[in-house]
């Protein structure tokens, strides 16, 4: 197989391989490999894989649905939801959202680097964005929504978890200003949602995200 471009250009300046050199090669479909760079050239490398390591791992049925963020930050959060396990990253659009636009790319792009550097193989999902009334409309009633509400303080986040069956699960984090109140009033409305509070003190949304996932993994995911 050969790889070009940016993947070429990795393996050749950034980890500094040359022929002959063997490496851990993944995919979500086809799991972990064993490789060998058979010739390099200036732009692709042509590639022999020699065995298979692992099986592709299959990723909890977490939806991720968060407020875009700017630039590092939410390179940050795609890379630690990227770590923490999450099935799909859904950037959702709410009216105190303050990015303008979204780099699904990036996203990408960001979510390949956190799996390559924590030696996994599997790799979320990423999709389009969309506005939070849009997605709640076509939200699956069987598949529970967890609101994570700085309002709604007082409550044990674990106990709330605890008290809920393991099955699809979605996680919604706000943007930085809080969700407005008719987006509130909308998400407290609806069956499928069950609200938590993250403790005393208000979090910024990417700490937020690493929170959440780790409370959810560890009472409904896969660290149980």
């Amino acid at each position: 197989m050969t790889l070009a471009d940016g993947q070429a250009h990795y393996l050749l300046h950034v980890l500094r391989l040359g022929t002959g050199a063997t490496f851990r090669l993944f995919n979500e479909t086809d799991g972990e490999w064993l490789a060998q760079i058979m010739a390099a050239r200036k732009r692709d490398v042509t590639l022999h894989c020699e065995r298979k390591l692992r099986d592709a791992e299959r990723l909890p049925d977490i939806d991720y649905l968060f407020a875009p963020l700017k630039h590092a930050r939410l390179d940050y959060l795609a890379q630690k939801a990227t770590e923490m396990g999450a099935g799909r990253l859904r950037p959702v659009i709410t009216r105190r959202t303050v990015a303008e636009r979204v780099n699904v790319e990036r996203l990408r792009s960001n979510v390949i680097e956190a799996a390559e550097q924590c030696n996994l193989v599997a790799l979320p999902q990423v999709l389009e964005p969309q506005p939070l009334d849009h997605v709640i409309a076509a939200w699956p009633k069987e598949r529970k929504l967890i609101f994570c509400d700085e309002s709604a303080r007082g409550s044990n986040p674990l106990s709330v978890l605890q008290g809920l069956e393991p099955g699809p699960l979605g996680l919604l984090i706000g943007p930085e200003g809080g969700f407005a109140p008719e987006e509130q009033k909308l998400l407290s409305s609806q069956s499928f949602v069950t609200i938590i509070s993250l403790g005393p003190r208000i979090m910024r949304a990417d700490t937020a995200a690493v929170a959440v996932l780790a409370l959810v993994q560890a009472v409904l995911g896969d660290w149980r």
